[in-house]
């Protein structure tokens, strides 16, 4: 008997502007807006292979603390790509290293964690 697994399909961010963070993430990935309202977006993957979609619904409040789980984001250069990302609007933090990897943290237009390396 086969047994039943779970794929993930969306990755949702709570935000106080999801036009400019969609914004940010769309530039970021590639992804392109599938549907948009002033309170909401979705973002389309335009490669199947992966998360589908990443939602952004606005919510009243800020982001607070450090996020429990982020977005990590693969790439062949990561200096060519912080340099994109931070002139999409992101803001770089510190570089890592561990388990014979390396990192750097970044911060979304609102503040949300996510890596690359």
């Amino acid at each position: 008997m086969a047994v039943m697994t779970s794929f993930v399909f969306n990755v949702t961010f709570d935000c106080t502007d999801p036009r400019r963070v969609a914004a940010f993430w769309a530039g970021a990935t590639g992804y392109e807006v599938a549907e948009e309202r002033p309170d909401f977006v979705r973002l389309r993957a335009t490669d199947p292979r992966g998360v589908r979609h990443m939602l952004f619904f606005q919510v009243p409040e800020p982001k607070s603390g450090k996020n429990r789980v982020h977005v990590d984001l693969a790439t062949r250069d990561p200096d060519a790509e912080i340099d994109r990302l931070v002139a999409l609007g992101a803001t770089k933090g510190e570089h890592r290293s561990g388990n014979g990897t390396s990192w750097t943290v970044m911060r979304d237009p609102e503040g949300n964690e996510f890596c690359i390396g």
